[in-house]
């Protein structure tokens, strides 16, 4: 096996990142959270480490257009606090409590997770659930990529060796949805299953659910069988029973009763957490 680094470039323009990635073997280093180990165990055999943290403009967080932008060089820890408002942010700041430990998050970066493709990482199944966009750019310019559509298989992707993650586009979550995230962990750094909700009510009625599993399956779930279980209906404990039960039909790598147990929780969450917000109005 080709030794586990050759070349080292430190880029200090998006410029200069491309064309380390023009041929194709090389490996992109922002937090290292995951490139370091598998370069230490020698799971990785890239030609060159481009080093992307001097690159100006790449710590992008912002609100804007609807959506939440996030850029490559955006450290979990920042999800930890309110910077990013309302129901997205408050999914968010729930489910990067739960990423690996405080040393992984203070280094480690959303777009570097969703890169990664790890079937057990909490990030691409969020970006899954609530309808994320990802921007690439490469030789051949830029394209968009739904996030449904980017994940292929366990830690592989469509994005081309010779592009660049540039940015996730996370929409923002209307007035009135709640959110939840249960998971059950193992005294290890992933989750060995875990569940999210999102859940939008006008009028006592679920409008829309949004429902994303962690480790259900090659590449993230979204629970669209159980979504359509809850929508139509009162946000009741039957309805979060039937989309549980829906949700337990994955073909699931871990146990499905696992899936079940935790939508049940998560979705019951989200019901908490707008009975709250209701009762505060009410004051």
């Amino acid at each position: 096996m080709r030794p586990a680094v050759v070349e080292y470039v430190a880029a200090r323009t998006l410029e200069e990142v491309l064309a380390a990635l023009a041929d194709g073997e090389t490996a992109v280093l922002a937090g290292g959270q995951s490139l370091i180990l598998e370069l230490t165990a020698q799971e990785a055999a890239p030609r060159r480490v481009v080093d992307i943290n001097e690159v100006a403009g790449l710590d992008m967080l912002t609100e804007s257009g609807g959506f939440v932008r996030v850029g490559p060089l955006i450290r979990h820890r920042e999800f930890e606090s309110d910077t990013i408002g309302g129901a997205i942010g408050e999914l968010m700041r729930t489910v990067v409590r739960h990423i690996g430990h405080p040393p992984i998050r203070a280094r480690g970066t959303m777009l570097g997770s969703l890169a990664n493709a790890n079937p057990a990482a909490e990030w691409p199944a969020l970006a899954v659930a609530v309808g994320a966009h990802l921007d690439l750019i490469g030789p051949r310019g830029c394209r968009t990529v739904a996030a449904g559509d980017f994940f292929t298989g366990p830690f592989t992707t469509v994005r081309r060796p010779e592009e660049f993650l540039l940015e996730a586009r996370l929409p923002v979550l209307a007035t009135g949805t709640g959110t939840g995230y249960a998971e059950d962990r193992r005294m290890t750094v992933y989750p060995q299953a875990a569940a999210m909700a999102a859940v939008t009510v006008t009028g006592g009625v679920v409008g829309t659910a949004s429902i994303g599993l962690v480790n259900a399956g090659p590449c993230p779930v979204r629970a669209r069988a159980a979504e359509r279980a809850l929508t139509g209906s009162e946000f009741s404990d039957a309805a979060i029973l039937a989309a549980a039960e829906a949700a337990a039909e994955v073909d699931a790598i871990t146990d499905r009763r696992a899936f079940q147990t935790l939508t049940r929780r998560a979705l019951t969450r989200a019901r908490d957490r707008l009975q709250g917000a209701s009762s505060i109005g009410a004051r």
